[in-house]
Parts: structure tokens; sequence; C-alpha cells
């Protein structure tokens, strides 16, 4: 047992690593949301709610959002075209990034830094998939399903595996 453990080491500390990690990013959030009222949305998806807004008015789309409990509706068009919750945050997304990342870390600086700006790009990134979903959706909405189920997700996590890609073979301990 001991030559299997010494033999798999590197992967097992990848594993507990990345779950430790998980477990308490997961923890912390929670913790975060139980500070809100459930009939409220929390800051992080109310900030996501209104960028979204602020992009889709950059691009010349007359918009507007509102509160309904603990989501944001997006109006346009007279119609509310989606509904940004908890889930639409991106923070679930971040979480499982962040994990990752710790468990193939570099350097505490490389790590932080690969960490801070893979975050902004992946937050930055699920503003423009919420906006665009607006245009899309209202634009195509029998196809609802597999541009919010399908496309998007895609991409998002796409890009994520892109950067952890970067990060492996760029920045960890394990690059070249």
């Amino acid at each position: 047992m001991k030559k299997y453990l010494q033999q798999y080491r590197p992967f097992l500390i990848f594993l507990g690593s990345f779950f430790l990690t998980y477990i308490i990013l997961t923890f912390l959030y929670q913790c975060y949301l139980d500070g809100f009222d459930e009939n409220t949305a929390d800051d992080i998806t109310t900030l996501v709610s209104k960028q979204s807004e602020w992009t889709l008015k950059l691009f010349g789309y007359e918009v507007s959002i509102a509160p309904v409990l603990n989501e944001w509706y997006v109006y346009y068009q007279n119609q509310t075209i989606v509904s940004i919750v908890e889930g639409c945050n991106a923070v679930s997304v971040f979480i499982l990034f962040i994990s990752f990342i710790v468990a193939f870390s570099g350097t505490f600086k490389n790590t932080a830094v690969f960490i801070l700006a893979g975050t902004t790009f992946i937050y930055a990134l699920n503003v423009f998939r919420i906006a665009m979903l607006t245009i899309l959706l209202y634009e195509f909405p029998q196809y609802t399903h597999f541009l919010h189920g399908v496309l998007f997700p895609l991409i998002i996590y796409g890009m994520v595996f892109i950067l952890w890609f970067v990060w492996i073979t760029k920045y960890s301990k394990y690059a070249d």
C-alpha cells in the first residue's frame, strides 16, 4: 500500500488540494449567500445584472432590468427576455477554476495573479454571455435550450479549459 501511495503521491496531492479548495470556497460562498433573504438577490448577482444591462446599452440596445424576488429580469422591446438568478453569476465557475489552479499551483505570485486575471476574464465573459443571450433569445426564442443549455456553457467552460491548459503548460510547477 505504501508503494502505491508513494507512486501516486502527485495525483493524490492534486486531488486533495482540489477538493479541499473546492469545499472551502463552496462553504464560504454558501455562508455569503446565507446572509441574504431568500427573496432578495445577492450582491454579486445584482452586480452581474447591472453590468449586463450596461453592456447591452453600450451596444445600443434599449434594455432595462428590475429585481423580482431573488432574481433580476431583463426587459427588451417590452418583453421579459431573461431572468438572472444566483446561478448565472459565474461564482460556481470561479470556484471550479480556482480549485484547479490551486491544485496545480506554481509560485505564490504566479498563482495569485493567474487566479485574479482568470476570474476577471471569466466574469467579463459571463457578463457578455448574458448580454448576448438576451439579444439572441429575443431574436431566436426557438433556440433557447441550445443557446442557454449548450452553446454558452460550451463557450464558458471551453474558455476555462483553455485557461487551465495555459496555466499547466506555462505557469504551474509542472510547466517545462
